[in-house]
């Protein structure tokens, strides 16, 4: 991905970037600020087009958005003139569904992430956490085959963030989509991605990939269980200091430049 800019010079996003993403996996992506994870993101989903090379789907090329490929953002961009339910019955009612088909479907979601007692509580009576949910449950009501997930939960306390880690994890063994997220949290990364990529900048790049045990141990246990495997912490350091080296050469780059 390569973006023009208006004094004719450019910025190399991505390059050279390829993988293949299997039905049902989850695959969290790290890397410095600046590295191209979110431009990544945003390919997926079809927001942008790709200068050169192509995304496909279940055998056909992405060409925009579609509801096959399901966003939850960093803050869950909801309707606030709408209450939870609503909120998360959105897209049935938009593609035409009968109140009588999408109701019950709506329900059973709510109840999958605990807000069943707050359906009718209108989104500025919920804390960051419960509004997180409720875009995770608006998400799954679309049936998308993928959900793309942009630092869903960075905004959030580190209790609720836990929480709704364990929520992500358990969502996906429940639901068996396959989801791609966003984090810049090296410990989240690890929890939630059964595959980690790391991603290098100028241009982004994938420079090193995991496959990993924690988000499989995650679903049945407390994840600071999971954190005191043996793998976990030397993994953490290690990646941390991938990291910093890349971080240290952005600066260096930067100071050489002024």
């Amino acid at each position: 991905m390569r973006f023009e800019l208006p004094n004719g010079s450019h910025v190399q996003a991505l390059k050279d970037v390829t993988l293949d993403l299997k039905q049902g996996e989850l695959m969290s992506v790290l890397g410095p600020s600046g590295c191209g994870k979110t431009t990544l993101l945003n390919i997926v989903a079809g927001f942008l087009a790709p200068t050169e090379g192509r995304v496909s789907m279940n055998g056909h090329t992405v060409h925009g958005p579609n509801a096959e490929r399901g966003m939850v953002f960093q803050k869950g961009a909801l309707f606030e003139w709408m209450n939870v339910r609503e909120n998360v019955s959105f897209g049935p009612r938009m593609k035409g569904t009968s109140k009588t088909e999408y109701s019950d479907e709506v329900d059973e979601l709510l109840e999958k992430v605990g807000l069943q007692d707050f359906k009718e509580k209108a989104i500025y009576e919920l804390s960051g956490g419960m509004q997180q949910r409720v875009a995770l449950a608006r998400c799954l009501a679309n049936h998308p085959d993928v959900i793309l997930m942009d630092e869903p939960l960075g905004a959030l306390d580190a209790l609720t963030r836990e929480k709704m880690q364990s929520l992500v994890l358990k969502l996906w063994k429940e639901t068996g989509k396959t989801i791609i997220l966003i984090t810049h949290s090296v410990e989240e990364a690890l929890l939630l991605g059964e595959r980690l990529l790391v991603m290098a900048p100028r241009p982004g790049r994938i420079h090193k990939e995991y496959r990993l045990p924690f988000a499989d141990l995650g679903v049945n246990e407390d994840l600071r269980e999971v954190k005191k495997h043996d793998e976990f912490a030397p993994r953490r350091e290690e990646i941390l200091g991938m990291i910093w080296d890349m971080e240290e050469e952005i600066m260096g780059r930067t100071e050489n430049a002024a």
